[in-house]
């Protein structure tokens, strides 16, 4: 169903209607996500900073890295990885030269649950099965392109 009938809406050019479209996708796309993760007990903010530890290679590190590698920013990371450690999927290790200075790495367990989520995503990645190859690359392309030079302040 198109985004105009979805919203029963009357957009004042195509390029208010593919913001809105773009808005409305990622928004759906994260209930979605949010619903799947809930199953392991994980919000989508906290399956990305797991992302981001494993991604480090189990090297330690800092807050901050991992706050400014985040896909979606949030205020309340450090709250966040508060409820990993609490879990067991992550731990916290601070620099012996400053103590001000605290880094974060992954656990055993924090890689054994990214492992099953690995196998369990790609089965139900039901938006990746709607395009092509060549179709994703495009919708890719064309999503750096809209966000151009913008940049957050």
């Amino acid at each position: 169903m198109e985004i105009a009938e979805i919203i029963q809406a009357k957009f004042t050019s195509v390029q208010q209607k593919a913001v809105v479209n773009v808005r409305y996708t990622s928004n759906f796309i994260g209930q979605y996500h949010n619903n799947y993760m809930a199953q392991f007990d994980l919000s989508m903010p906290q399956f990305n900073i797991l992302r981001i530890l494993r991604g480090a290679k189990q090297n330690p590190i800092s807050v901050n890295a991992v706050k400014e590698r985040m896909v979606e920013r949030s205020p309340n990371t450090t709250r966040l990885m508060d409820k990993l450690i609490e879990k067991g999927l992550m731990e916290r290790v601070r620099c012996d030269s400053d103590r001000r200075v605290v880094y974060v790495s992954i656990t055993d367990a924090g890689l054994e649950i990214l492992a099953k989520i690995d196998i369990d995503m790609e089965d139900a990645s039901i938006f990746a099965r709607n395009l092509t190859d060549d179709e994703a690359e495009q919708l890719s392309q064309l999503l750096d392109k809209m966000r151009g030079k913008c940049q957050l302040k």
